[in-house]
This record gives structure tokens, C-alpha cells and sequence, in this order.
């Protein structure tokens, strides 16, 4: 059976690859810090943290970053919201957003998987727009103030977030090429 593993500090994530791989490969983890580069472009921070994971560990293996897009905000907080969340909170780009009209924003996952034969990066991306309070009590981060289809994802089910996501499409292009090309 094929192997993957997941470098990732969080469980969620591993669960949510596992789950498109039932049955057609096995699913580790490994918990490791990595260098991040400083990039708007979250397919070049993906990239790179496989390539070191990929040197360290010398095994097939996935990574992933992701970012948060807000058009009005010139594409703040993007490849840094995970720091922007750490630091000012959703309720920081609230206060930031007061006033705004244009609302427009996404999410973009890249998840970057290395093997022997290189890392090749794959995008999934989610449109949606910023609340003006927060809504819901799913998920985590940005969740309860980035809306789709009507609903926050924090308003979204966690089975079912994980089927419509970012993150989802990344993982759905991943799979389709890897079952191409690593059997």
C-alpha cells in the first residue's frame, strides 16, 4: 500500500488527509518544526517546508500553508494569518474592517507533497467574504468571520467543512495526481 506522511503540529489536519485515503494508502504523522520562509505566496511556503522536511525525514510526505485573503486590505492578512490571528485576532481584522464595503475575500491552501522525484504543489482556494460579527461555533481560526454560500464556516459542520474547504480542493487535487502518478 502507498505511504504518505503528514508533517503537520496538528491532529486535525492528519485526520482530514486519512480521510481521503481510506483504503488506498497509509496515513502517518510526524510533528516537526520546520523553517518557514517569508512569502505572499503560499505554494512557495509549502514548497519550501517540504523540501526540508523532505531532506530530514527521506520519506513521501505532505506539508501545507495557508492563507486569508481580504481584498479591501490589499490581500492582508494572506500567507501571515497565522501570525495576524496569534497577534490582533479575528476581532483585529474586525476593527480593520469597520467601514468597509467591499467585504470580498478566500482562503488558498497549498499542500506541497515530496518524494524522491521532487515536490510538486497543489492549490485549492474558497471565495467567500468577512462577517461583520462573528457567527457560529465550528471549526477554528478565522472560521466564524469568513462566509461561503451563505454560512460561515464556523456555522458549517466539521464533516462537512471538510468536504467543501480550501483545504478539501487542495487535498482533492493532490489525490487525483498522486493516484496518477505514484501507484
Amino acid at each position: 500500500m502507498l505511504q504518505i506522511t503528514v508533517v503537520t503540529g496538528n491532529a486535525n489536519k492528519v485526520r482530514e488527509v486519512a480521510s481521503f485515503f481510506t483504503g488506498l494508502a497509509e496515513v502517518g504523522h510526524v510533528k516537526t518544526d520546520l523553517p518557514e520562509i517569508k512569502s505572499d505566496d503560499v505554494g512557495i511556503i509549502a514548497r519550501a517546508k517540504a523540501e526540508a522536511a523532505f531532506v530530514l525525514l527521506k520519506r513521501p510526505l505532505i506539508v501545507d500553508d495557508t492563507g486569508f485573503y481580504i481584498r479591501a486590505l490589499n490581500g492582508f492578512p494572506g500567507a501571515y494569518a497565522a501570525y495576524v490571528l496569534d497577534t490582533i485576532g479575528m476581532e483585529g481584522i474586525l476593527r480593520l474592517m469597520e467601514g468597509e464595503t467591499d467585504r470580498d475575500s478566500y482562503f488558498e491552501t497549498a499542500i506541497a507533497y515530496a518524494d524522491e522525484e521532487g515536490v510538486f504543489v497543489f492549490k485549492g482556494r474558497v471565495e467567500g467574504t468577512v462577517t461583520s460579527a462573528p457567527r457560529g461555533s465550528e471549526g477554528f481560526g478565522y472560521d466564524p468571520i469568513f462566509e461561503t454560500g451563505g454560512r460561515t464556516f464556523a456555522e458549517i459542520a466539521i464533516s462537512e467543512k471538510s468536504e467543501v474547504s480550501h483545504r478539501a480542493r487542495a487535498l482533492l487535487a493532490f489525490k487525483d495526481w498522486f493516484l496518477k502518478n505514484r501507484k
